[in-house]
């Protein structure tokens, strides 16, 4: 069994920091599917560019998201390969404990 140390506790609490604002959780699902652009990524979760830069940034500085420079631009990417699949075990473990709680726009779990 591993030996829970508090860098391990540390990076956990990151990671959950990052999933508890519903933007950064959707970037972080979206890019499951491969990278993808700041403007697509903003499109598609309805918010503006100047916030999904901002939720970018912090994801960056959380270590879960790479820029990767294409000529002008850059594309978003999960840092690393094995972040995919945790969030895809993740995703139905949280829904079978209460899967009527977010199924609005907004959570009503108290």
């Amino acid at each position: 069994m591993l030996t829970v140390t508090r860098s391990h506790t540390t990076a956990l609490s990151r990671l959950g920091h990052a999933l508890s604002d519903p933007t950064r959780a959707g970037v972080l699902l979206a890019l499951r599917n491969g990278p993808a652009y700041p403007s697509e990524l903003a499109d598609d979760l309805g918010v503006s560019r100047q916030v999904m830069s901002n939720q970018l940034a912090y994801l960056r500085g959380c270590g879960l998201v790479e820029a990767v420079p294409e000529g002008r631009r850059s594309s978003y990417r999960l840092a690393d390969v094995d972040l995919a699949p945790a969030l895809g075990g993740l995703l139905p473990v949280v829904l079978s404990v209460e899967p009527d709680c977010c199924a609005g726009e907004e959570c009503t779990c108290t």
